[in-house]
C-alpha cells in the first residue's frame, strides 16, 4: 500500500451500498476522499473541495451525470473524471467521452478494475504536470496556440476555435510528447486494453486534424505513423 498518497478524490454515486463499496476500497489506498448522492451536493462540495479524481455516477436523482461533467468541464475543472453507470450503449459513453469524461466504466464492475483506472489516471495527470512548466499558460506548435487555462485553440490572428472537451484532452497529451509516436493506448492509458479496438479515437483525431487543416501548415500537426499511432512533429513551446 501506498502511504505516500495523498490525492483527492470525489465519488458521486446515489446509491449508499456502492458508495460504500467505492469510497472504502480508495480510503484502503490512502487517498483522500470525500462521498455525495446528489449533483446539489457535489457543487457544494466542489467549492471547497478541489479533487484530483471525480468517480461520477451518471444517473442521480436530481440530474444527470453527463450534464455535470460538462458543466464542469466549462467552469474549468481540470481533475480527471471516470464515469459510472448501468447504461451499456455506445452513445452514451462516446458522449460522456466528448463532453469531457477521461474514462468510461459499466456497473456491474469489480471494484479491483475502477481501482486500476484511477491510479492510472492520476498517474498520467502527475506524468503531465511534470513536463510542462508549472506556470505555463499557453502552448505554441505549428501555426497554432492553445491556452491551458481557458482550453482554447487559437488561430494566428488570435480568433478561437472550438474543441470538444475529447479534442482538447487529445492534443493537450499530444504537446507533452512532441516528436514521439503515440499509441492509441498511450494516448488513452486510462482506458487499458479495450483502448485498442475502440475506433472513437480515430474519428476525434480526425475531427481535430479537420480543424488544424484550416491553418497553412496546419494539416502536418498530427501525422499517422502507420500501424504504430499517430505523432506530433516538435517543437511546442510554453509561455
Amino acid at each position: 500500500m501506498n502511504q505516500q498518497t495523498s490525492e483527492r478524490v470525489v465519488v458521486v454515486e446515489d446509491d449508499p451500498d456502492i458508495r460504500e463499496l467505492i469510497t472504502g476500497q480508495l480510503g484502503r489506498e490512502r487517498y483522500e476522499v470525500r462521498a455525495v448522492g446528489s449533483i446539489a451536493e457535489v457543487r457544494t462540495l466542489m467549492q471547497e473541495f478541489h479533487p484530483d479524481l471525480l468517480v461520477l455516477d451518471l444517473n442521480l436523482p436530481d440530474g444527470d451525470g453527463i450534464a455535470l461533467c460538462r458543466e464542469l468541464r466549462a467552469q474549468g475543472h481540470e481533475g480527471a473524471i471516470i464515469m459510472v453507470t448501468a447504461r451499456d450503449a455506445a452513445i452514451d459513453r462516446v458522449l460522456g467521452l466528448e463532453l469531457g469524461a477521461d474514462d468510461y466504466l459499466t456497473k456491474p464492475f469489480e471494484p479491483r478494475e475502477l481501482l486500476a483506472r484511477v491510479r492510472n489516471l492520476l498517474k498520467r495527470t502527475k506524468t503531465m504536470q511534470h513536463k510542462r512548466p508549472r506556470n505555463a499558460r499557453f502552448a505554441r506548435f505549428g501555426p497554432w496556440k492553445l491556452d491551458l487555462h481557458q482550453r482554447r485553440l487559437i488561430r494566428p490572428d488570435d480568433r478561437l476555435v472550438m474543441l470538444s472537451a475529447a479534442e482538447y484532452r487529445l492534443l493537450d497529451r499530444f504537446i507533452d510528447a512532441p516528436d514521439r509516436v503515440m499509441s492509441r493506448e498511450e494516448l488513452l492509458p486510462e482506458r487499458g486494453a479495450t483502448v485498442a479496438f475502440d475506433r472513437s479515437i480515430d474519428l476525434q483525431i480526425s475531427r481535430l486534424r479537420q480543424k488544424l487543416a484550416s491553418e497553412e501548415y496546419g494539416a502536418d500537426v498530427i501525422i499517422t505513423v502507420r500501424s504504430e499511432g499517430y505523432v506530433m512533429p516538435g517543437p511546442v513551446e510554453f509561455e
